[in-house]
């Protein structure tokens, strides 16, 4: 199976948690189906991207990268690459590129979608992101190199500034995801 074929089949199957994540599944898909090339970045102006959020199994800590581009504590991820099998060997390549914490299990069920400009990288063009859970060993420690961007590890449910909405949503999918508590 291609990247392009398992992003539509992932996205196909999911379930959005309510009418706003069911319209930006919707649209994704719409934009696979109109782009062979739209898991990866020369396509314009928007493409679908990878990321996943690295939570401890605990559901007590939160990993986030400081992006230096964006000047946020964000979750990890970026663009598809060609040989990337699939969404989750994407995100987690890109987990493992930006904390240097091996075995990462990541869930191949989406947590969210998150439609973003990104003009340092395509002017008036989006990321197309789906967002997985990517879950560490609770003692696990970031390792990276120190030109990278750094990563700090932040309680589940300690304040993170700055960050943005999407970051915030994406901490309370994988909080109810792995705590098992219902969706409010």
């Amino acid at each position: 199976m291609t990247l392009h074929a398992d992003a539509t089949r992932t996205l196909a199957a999911w379930t959005a948690p309510d009418a706003g994540q069911e319209r930006l599944r919707v649209a994704y898909l719409a934009h696979l189906a109109a782009h062979p090339d739209g898991m990866l970045r020369p396509c314009r102006p928007d493409h679908v991207t990878a990321s996943a959020l690295v939570m401890t199994a605990d559901a007590q800590r939160v990993l986030l990268v400081r992006h230096r581009k964006a000047g946020m504590w964000l979750q990890t991820g970026g663009h598809c690459e060609a040989d990337d099998a699939s969404l989750v060997d994407a995100a987690a390549r890109e987990a493992l590129e930006e904390t240097g914490i091996a075995g990462l299990q990541v869930d191949p069920d989406p947590l969210r979608l998150s439609r973003h400009a990104v003009p340092f990288c395509s002017p008036g063009g989006h990321h197309l992101d789906v967002q997985l859970l990517a879950v560490a060993p609770v003692d696990a420690e970031p390792v990276v190199a120190e030109d990278e961007d750094p990563v700090a590890w932040f309680g589940v449910d300690d304040p993170v500034e700055p960050t943005d909405a999407d970051t915030l949503a994406l901490i309370a999918a994988a909080r109810t995801r792995l705590r098992g508590t219902p969706r409010p």
